[in-house]
């Protein structure tokens, strides 16, 4: 019988007070003097992110150096501050699912990783990024993310490679921490919900010193709830320290760190028969436990010599220790189970220093990055299996697996601006070393090597349109065994795109638009059609179109729509489904998130948020015979914030919030298993600001 907690270790598998002044779309008065508005900025990372309301305006992403949103020559998604704070999601599955391109709960109801594909290609192992930096991934031993820790997540599309190395060939989804503010910030915050949940949240920030040179935040999260799955809890202890030192105006240096305890069950799904997924949970609650130590330390530096030259270094040290304890039925009547534990543990090391130049050369004006990145990884797998503690021997761990990786990487990349034109021209060199040891096997090296290309051109139109095309590449090792014990072959894929930006003049408004096409060579899927949870490697093609319009209009309305068209065609790999689509990507995707906060009269400071997400039709295997039927989930929210009245109550604010609020709890299929859709959760929360 197959069971989805065991395999997966075959895997190759904000809140900121900061209010700065930014410029908007000039408007020429009587006199045709210009006059600037102003856009009043929710929060600015110390990574270059600008956001307003639900509109990203600047960022590093996908350049490296501040660059407005609209001159970056690929697809882009943020989910930023403010939507965060409306959606409250609980897993960064639920914050990107109104992001287009990305397909969530493939899986079903999923509390041990945040599994979710982008474009077609599954991120989770190796497309999730923290502040810039690789966010490694082992079968069992993946960082959690704590969403409360978050001021945004960046999301951009397509291999990346020649900026941030190893990649998933969809792109890579950027987590971007809360940084210590320049302006005292404090909040703290109660919730309670479905579930028996119960939580607290603290977020402070600000100086520790009169010049304003030392600053600090610090965010906590501690949780008790149950789950929807009798057997299952969501408990969670995070601990975010952070400290930066600012000496000058062209010196930062920030030091991040965390600790996070989360405790939920070893396997949150149902019995399969022959008809797909029953009403019978898979595990036994007496032996269903997943308990994961987690912790990382790292630092920000930047330093501006001049109006040319500028240096910046991101480096993290982060550790996981996973402890699963998992069941599953063998016969129903009478009914007996066999047990199963997995003991992942996993070490990295990542950095990534560059120089940035500035500088002209006749007409052109160029920003030019060079850098070189290294990761480290140390990875341990213990697995056995047996019976129930009370049925007799229970597991104890009779294979071990273990991985060491290093990947060295030099690139460049230029941007260069002629007129209203903008190039962009890079490559990356990287060099690969592993060891892998199992116990059914002697040691396998690997050396590989390989380039990666970066092309784009854009064009800045007078109507504030910018239409761009590109092309890049990436070269991803893969982390984890194949089913025959060997290592995977690193992913290599290249995508060519297409597309539009347009941020709306004189309005807080941003549309894009994106054809594109990635080619995908030994990517590593999972399938459980045989009865065995496999990972093997295949070839694919996807081909899709996206839009997206995000908008934060003075009125209190914020809203961000999407349609995204996903094909993904099989191409070769082990198995009989050459021509075949991926199983678990529907074509047809298309969402809606509205917020509107009353301004004035006596509804003032009340406010209302609703959403549709659906999901199209999809196969559930990738020899196409089992379908999932299109889907569609409601989203709504409800907030006042207490001192539009009453200015004693300045800072207290009440939010309802409910997700899959008609609990629609469809059967999803993926990769030749069913599960059940997570039904609905209903949070309130109690905030106050000081």
């Amino acid at each position: 019988m197959f069971d989805p907690t065991a395999n997966r270790s075959r895997p190759a598998l904000v809140t900121a007070a900061l209010v700065l002044p930014l410029t908007a779309i000039p408007a020429l008065a009587q006199d045709d003097t210009i006059v600037l508005d102003t856009i009043s900025v929710a929060a600015q990372s110390n990574q270059g992110l600008v956001q307003d309301g639900y509109v990203p305006i600047s960022g590093r992403i996908g350049a490296k150096s501040e660059t407005p949103i609209v001159d970056i020559p690929q697809s882009i998604s943020i989910v930023s501050q403010k939507q965060l704070e409306d959606l409250n999601p609980q897993s960064v599955e639920d914050a990107v699912s109104y992001v287009p391109g990305i397909t969530a709960g493939m899986y079903g109801f999923e509390p041990r990783f945040d599994s979710f594909f982008l474009r077609g290609f599954n991120v989770t192992y190796n497309g999730l990024y923290r502040d810039g930096l690789r966010q490694f991934a082992a079968p069992s031993g993946q960082f959690r993310t704590e969403t409360y820790g978050l001021e945004a997540i960046e999301v951009l599309k397509g291999p990346s490679g020649t900026l941030y190395g190893a990649s998933s060939p969809g792109g890579i989804v950027n987590l971007v921490t809360k940084k210590p503010t320049e302006q005292p910030f404090r909040e703290v915050m109660i919730e309670a919900g479905t579930y028996d949940r119960i939580q607290g949240n603290m977020d402070l920030s600000g100086p520790l010193n009169e010049a304003g040179t030392v600053l600090y935040r610090l965010t906590g999260v501690l949780r008790d709830a149950d789950t929807e799955i009798s057997g299952v809890p969501d408990d969670r202890v995070y601990i975010a320290p952070a400290i930066t030192f600012k000496p000058t105006d062209d010196t930062t240096l920030t030091v991040l760190g965390e600790y996070m305890n989360a405790t939920t069950g070893g396997g949150a799904f149902p019995y399969n028969d022959a008809d797909g997924a029953t009403n019978i949970l898979l595990h036994d609650d007496s032996y269903n436990e997943f308990t994961q130590d987690q912790w990382r330390i790292g630092y920000e530096f930047e330093h501006r010599f001049d109006e040319t030259f500028s240096v910046f270094s991101n480096s993290r040290y982060a550790y996981v220790d996973t402890d699963e304890q998992y069941s599953g039925i063998v016969t129903l009547s009478p009914r007996s189970y066999y047990a199963g534990l997995v003991k992942d543990e996993m070490k990295t090391f990542v950095t990534d220093n560059f120089g940035k130049a500035e500088f002209d050369t006749g007409l052109a004006s160029h920003t030019l990055i060079v850098g070189a990145a290294y990761n480290w990884v140390d990875y341990d797998d213990y697995q056995g299996t047996g019976t129930l503690p009370r049925d007799g021997a229970p597991p104890i761990a009779t294979w071990n697996e273990s991985q060491t990786q290093q990947q060295f990487g030099l690139y460049a990349n230029d941007e260069i601006e002629i007129d209203n034109f903008i190039i962009n021209l890079g490559t990356r060199y990287d060099w690969l070393t592993a060891e892998t040891n199992t116990a059914a096997a002697s040691q396998v090296d690997q050396n590989d090597e390989e380039w990666t290309y970066r092309a784009a051109l854009s064009y800045r139109t007078p109507w504030g349109f910018v239409p761009y095309v590109s092309y890049g590449t990436t070269f991803t090792p893969n982390v984890g065994t194949l089913i025959t014990g060997e290592p995977a072959a690193p992913t290599t894929a290249n995508q060519i795109e297409g597309g539009v930006k347009y941020a709306v003049p004189g309005h807080n408004a941003l549309i894009t638009a994106s054809v594109y096409q990635i080619d995908m060579e030994d990517g590593v899927v999972f399938d459980a059609s045989t009865g065995i949870n496999e990972q093997v490697q295949q070839d694919m093609t996807a081909r899709g179109f996206e839009i997206q319009g995000q908008a934060s209009l003075t009125n209190g309305l914020s809203v961000t729509a999407s349609y995204a068209y996903t094909n993904v065609e099989i191409n070769d790999g082990a198995r009989d489904t050459e021509g075949n689509r991926l199983n678990g990507i529907p074509l047809h995707q298309a969402s809606i998130f509205a917020d509107y906060t009353f301004q004035q009269g006596f509804a003032a400071g009340f406010g209302l948020g609703a959403g549709v997400r659906y999901v199209g039709e999809s196969y559930g295997d990738d020899y196409n015979i089992i379908e999932n039927d299109a889907r569609t989930f409601v989203d709504a929210a409800a907030h006042y914030d207490f001192g539009y009245r009453n200015p004693k109550l300045e800072g207290l604010r009440f939010q309802l919030n409910a997700t899959n609020l008609f609990d629609e709890t469809p059967e999803a299929c993926a990769d030749g298993y069913c599960y059940w859709s997570q039904g609905r959760t209903i949070i309130g929360s109690l905030r106050y600001r000081f």
